[in-house]
């Protein structure tokens, strides 16, 4: 049966139409009831709702596009990132969505990305399931009920994961597509049932719209101390950047995307996209928690069909389990989702040759530097025969997200941080004493790492002495009080000192390499903090 509703007529404007129905803003019990109604998933011990994504248990990088027009055509960084599709294409591909929604029911979230009311972005999540609206309801941040009755979105997002393209004839390469046009602002998302896709593509149009505004987009978490000294945290998956921001005695203000705009920091999101793989309730306790809570959504996670008990150790269906809820099922939120200025910004890596020291102090230049660079490193070890550590470069820690030039989001880091005295840190995570795959070699304590922080945050870490590093010239602590000395310099911490300086030859090589792309792209100063090979 065909409903036409004022509903359906909002629709129209973004190309749906005969629509059997709209379920528009649903709450969290109304989406689980209808999402339980079309069989979608099942209710997990606790009260998540735990669902499966088949074939797609993280991104396709490969199947984004972004449309090619004119209007911004030289605001792009075109490459492999940024890929063009005409705009011919997407319209092709928009009609069919459009034509396999006729005659079905759609879910409608009409929600705000950006906590700072003078920069967020009104939002529409349109969904073929009740289950990926849920998703988007505890992902993005919801308008008090007066402002939806004239709700105007900026941008739409028509997700359609039972659609699949046809591959090279639709100007795509797989029967997955996820295709923006910045012009029409509209968002495609089809053959791919990963919810992870919405949320990133929210924040790639941030990442577009609001460097024009002044505001620098940025892939990090935040927190805020009891004195209003916030923090920023960079870092790539697997460095520490959740688990570190999450504090007790500090205040998080979100743990993923946030914007930095002259009224300060603000988060991007109402929600948080945790991964769960092997998550215990002694190590990530308040995470944990989240995980048995009616209003989750669990993605990829193994549920007991009798007990429905989870097993967050079974990684059968992905390594990139996720639980999506809203932040404030985190204790000790920020109600607001803003705070001031940082006082600090700590870089995060995960260091896999074990020539970075725990912590490092940087200039501005050598901020930018790091920023751009955006280094970890990881040991593959799944892999049959890999005996060594593979640097991994994420321009801006977040480098699949930026359709912008790099040194446009470098260039505002800069400016912000000569413009409020902002103190920058590299902070190591990874491994002491040698490489990753050498025997015994453990990571960095995270006792050590919370110590040499928290003096980071507190002010405290300024007074100490420090010295400046041979191979990465930034400043180097001699001495820490409640911190093993030896731990401070990994050159003394290597049993074979020679080992080491060969090792971080290495290192300092693949950061040179990596550099060479953006060096017609920084001033004088930035290229004179960059590395050089011996």
């Amino acid at each position: 049966m065909n409903r036409l509703s004022p509903d359906q007529a909002d629709l129209r404007a973004c190309g749906l139409s005969n629509l059997r129905a709209t379920h528009w803003n649903l709450t969290e019990g109304q989406l689980y009831e209808e999402a339980i109604r079309r069989g979608e998933g099942t209710i997990a011990a606790g009260g998540a709702f735990a669902v499966t994504t088949g074939e797609h248990t993280g991104r396709s990088p490969n199947d984004k596009f972004i449309v090619d027009h004119a209007s911004y055509r030289g605001d792009v960084d075109w490459g492999k990132v940024n890929r063009p599709i005409a705009a011919e294409a997407f319209d092709i591909l928009h009609q069919r969505a459009a034509a396999y929604l006729q005659g079905r029911e759609v879910f409608v979230q009409d929600c705000y990305a950006g906590a700072d009311p003078a920069f967020r972005l009104p939002i529409r999540v349109i969904t073929e399931t009740a289950w990926h609206n849920l998703f988007a309801r505890n992902m993005f941040i919801q308008p008090p009920a007066a402002e939806l009755a004239g709700f105007e979105p900026g941008f739409t997002i028509i997700q359609v994961p039972g659609l699949e393209a046809r591959g090279a004839e639709d100007g795509v390469n797989s029967g997955t597509f996820v295709l923006v046009d910045f012009e029409r602002r509209l968002v495609l998302i089809g053959g791919t049932w990963y919810a992870g896709e919405i949320k990133k593509s929210v924040f790639g149009i941030l990442n577009f719209l609001l460097p024009a505004q002044g505001v620098l987009p940025m892939h990090c978490s935040a927190n805020v101390g009891a004195g209003g000294d916030a923090a920023i945290f960079f870092g790539l998956s697997g460095t520490g950047k959740t688990t570190l921001s999450a504090d007790g005695t500090r205040t998080l203000i979100g743990d993923d995307e946030h914007g930095w705009g002259e009224n300060g920091i603000f988060n991007f999101e109402g929600g948080c996209y945790a991964k769960v793989i092997n998550l215990s309730a002694e190590a990530e306790p308040e995470i944990y928690a989240t995980t048995g809570r009616f209003g989750t959504v669990l993605e990829n996670v193994v549920v007991d069909p009798v007990t429905r008990r989870l097993d967050l150790d079974d990684n059968r269906y992905t390594e990139n389990t996720r639980a999506s809820y809203p932040i404030d099922f985190i204790p000790n939120t920020s109600a607001t989702g803003t705070c001031d200025h940082p006082r600090n910004i700590v870089m995060l890596t995960a260091d896999a040759y074990g020539v970075l020291p725990p912590i490092a102090r940087l200039t501005p230049e050598q901020a930018m530097y790091h920023f751009l660079s955006g280094y970890t490193a990881r040991v593959a070890g799944t892999e049959i025969g890999v005996t060594e550590p593979t640097a991994t470069f994420s321009t801006c820690f977040g480098a699949p997200f930026m359709p912008r030039h790099p040194s446009v989001y470098g260039n505002l880091l800069k400016e912000r941080i000569n413009k409020g005295g902002v103190t920058c840190w590299l902070v190591n995570t990874g491994w002491s004493g040698g490489k990753a795959t050498m025997p015994g070699i453990k990571r960095m304590p995270i006792k050590v790492t919370r110590a040499l922080l928290n003096a980071a945050l507190d002010g405290s870490l300024n007074n100490a002495q420090f010295r400046t590093d041979p191979n990465f010239g930034f400043q180097v602590p001699v001495a820490v009080e409640g911190v093993d000395s030896t731990i401070l310099d990994p050159r003394a911490s290597w049993a074979d000192g020679e080992a080491y300086d060969e090792t971080a030859a290495t290192l300092v090589k693949a950061f040179v390499d990596n550099f060479a792309q953006f060096e017609d792209h920084v001033d004088d100063g930035v290229r004179g903090a960059a590395l050089t090979a011996a």
